[in-house]
């Protein structure tokens, strides 16, 4: 095996689901890899699988990311390989319980897993891309970020930091050689809605995309170079449409008069 022009690309949440067709397109494509999760039988099944079939590096990184010790290695790795030329920050939790039915303390786990860690391991891997002048950080989010009353709040919410944090990132760093993708999944076959409490054998079936076919059309959106990537969304001005409004109303949300809305009596 032999080190890759194109680099290594480092992937949380890579032992099942989105995680782990990433893995495999990305190798397929030329990268090597570190995989990230907790699972260490699945890890090594999945990187001696990849091995075998791509000839490609892997390295296996058997950590729980909601561990502030463990998270430090990751962080650690991203920091000190200079190999590594892409992060998606793929790891996550979610569910469909409203607040009334949920445990605070699941919320802040997941908001842990959601949000801290991918934040850390993309302060982590920046600064190098930076000074290499190449890097990209792949930020899986998902449809709620645009449409929170669908799931869980803090699901929804976690998931719409991903989206700014990945817009935010895009102003600050394309200039610097760094290209950020955001990547809005909606309903996909894997273990995420189990995981939840809502098998995706209850959802309906026109809703639901493979994972294989989710993480091809991102990857096509990356290779575009798109900020956003909604691989469901077939109104191709859709996006284009929501964003153009967003970015029409920025210069006029601060102000030092109050609107007149608001000065009326009534």
């Amino acid at each position: 095996m032999t080190q890759t022009q194109l680099g290594t690309a480092l992937i949380t949440g890579a032992s099942s689901g989105i995680g782990a067709v990433y893995a495999e397109q990305l190798a397929r494509r030329g990268y090597d890899l570190i995989l990230v999760a907790r699972n260490r039988d699945r890890l090594n099944a999945l990187a001696a699988r990849i091995t075998t079939q791509t000839q490609r590096n892997v390295e296996v990184l058997v950590l729980d990311l909601n561990n502030p010790d463990q998270l430090a290695l990751a962080e650690a790795k991203l920091r000190d390989d200079a190999t590594i030329t892409v992060l998606v920050n793929n790891a996550g939790v979610g569910t469909h319980k409203p607040l009334l039915e949920s445990d605070v303390n699941s919320m802040s786990q997941m908001i842990g897993l959601n949000v801290t860690a991918p934040t850390r391991l993309t302060y982590a891997a920046v600064p190098g891309f930076v000074a290499r002048g190449q890097g990209a950080v792949i930020n899986i989010s998902s449809i709620v970020a645009i449409s929170p009353e669908a799931l869980n709040g803090v699901y929804g919410g976690s998931k719409a930091f991903m989206l700014a944090f990945s817009q935010s990132l895009h102003h600050e760093l394309a200039a610097k050689g760094v290209q950020v993708q955001a990547v809005l999944p909606g309903a996909t076959a894997t273990e995420f809605w189990a995981t939840g409490g809502l098998p995706v054998e209850h959802l309906p079936a026109h809703i639901v995309m493979r994972a294989e076919d989710l993480v091809e059309a991102a990857l096509k959106g990356f290779d575009r170079r798109e900020l956003v990537t909604i691989p469901s969304l077939h109104d191709a001005q859709a996006w284009p449409a929501y964003e153009a409004a967003r970015q029409a109303m920025a210069p006029h949300l601060s102000s030092n008069v109050v609107a007149d809305r608001y000065q009326t009596v009534h």
